[in-house]
């Protein structure tokens, strides 16, 4: 009893002694975020839909809510209309807090510039893309190696690159997991490589891939993205702990919306990204 009474006596001694130690973290004022990206998963449909996540999110650990729109609509210059009914420009419509959609045939999606115009509390944003094809997966497959430890899953994917144009690739490998590849040493070709998970996946377990066609500037978006979220564990439209910006610029005070730079305000954009892509993916059963 003596014994326990000193040690006790110890333990009170150490718990006493601890302090609170504050420690200062990344901040700023609510930023709009904005999910824009658009995968078009057959080119012979009918009809496509853009849907439309908007967020506000405030600091590095900072609650992310949705965000009410004052407008958002979606336009493409180039497009030419079916009949007199018909017009370049749709109105997206809220089906949930802070999610809205629209939709248009679609050659609307495909053909031309596409541009997102936001106003949100006051302010105007725009982001404009252009569809990017891809190419499909030719096949899927489970392998056996191992790249730093015996709990690691393999997959092995391979798909042939398009000759006729310089392609850049967005891969996402489910669980928020993602990676980017540009055909700079493959153009043309087929190519295979292995993808491997650390933890998290289990036989039995369905695992979709997909591959989506980007462009230069949501590969190097994207690239910026997966090395700040840790191997894209928060995913890519989430705050990473350092901004990184995307194609959704403040344009409220610019004059000249054919060079809608910004270069006066810089730091005054949303996060997130608009785009449009092809996508093409396939399944596997972990064994």
């Amino acid at each position: 009893m003596k014994i326990a009474s000193i040690f006790f006596g110890f333990i009170l001694l150490l718990t006493s002694c601890e302090d609170v130690v504050e420690i200062d973290t990344p901040s700023e004022p609510p930023r709009l975020s904005i999910d824009a990206l658009m995968r078009i998963t057959d080119t012979t449909a009918s009809s496509q839909t853009l849907r439309v996540n908007a967020t506000l999110t405030s600091s590095f650990f900072g609650e992310v809510v949705p965000a009410t729109l004052e407008s958002i609509s979606i336009a493409n210059l180039d497009y030419v209309p079916s009949g007199p009914l018909d017009s370049g420009i749709v109105q997206l419509q809220e089906v949930a807090p802070g999610i809205y959609e629209g939709s248009k045939v679609t050659r609307f999606f495909t053909e031309g510039e596409v541009s997102l115009s936001i106003t949100h509390e006051g302010q105007r944003y725009l982001a404009t893309t252009a569809f990017a094809s891809a190419s499909p997966i030719d096949e899927i497959s489970q392998g056996d190696g191992n790249l730093f430890g015996d709990d690691e899953t393999e997959i092995i994917i391979s798909f042939t690159d398009n000759p006729d144009r310089d392609n850049f690739y967005l891969f996402d490998f489910d669980f928020n997991e993602y990676l980017v590849t540009e055909d700079e040493f493959y153009q043309g070709q087929s190519f295979e490589f292995s993808y491997f998970y650390d933890d998290g996946v289990e036989p039995g377990m369905e695992i979709e891939v997909e591959i989506l066609g980007v462009d230069a500037s949501f590969y190097n978006y994207m690239d910026q993205v997966i090395v700040q979220a840790d191997g894209g564990a928060q995913g890519p439209f989430q705050t990473p702990s350092a901004t990184v910006r995307g194609n959704i610029i403040n344009v409220t005070n610019i004059d000249n919306i054919d060079t809608a730079d910004n270069v006066e305000d810089a730091n005054n954009f949303a996060l997130g990204y608009f785009a449009i892509s092809q996508s093409f993916s396939q399944s596997l059963t972990v064994e």
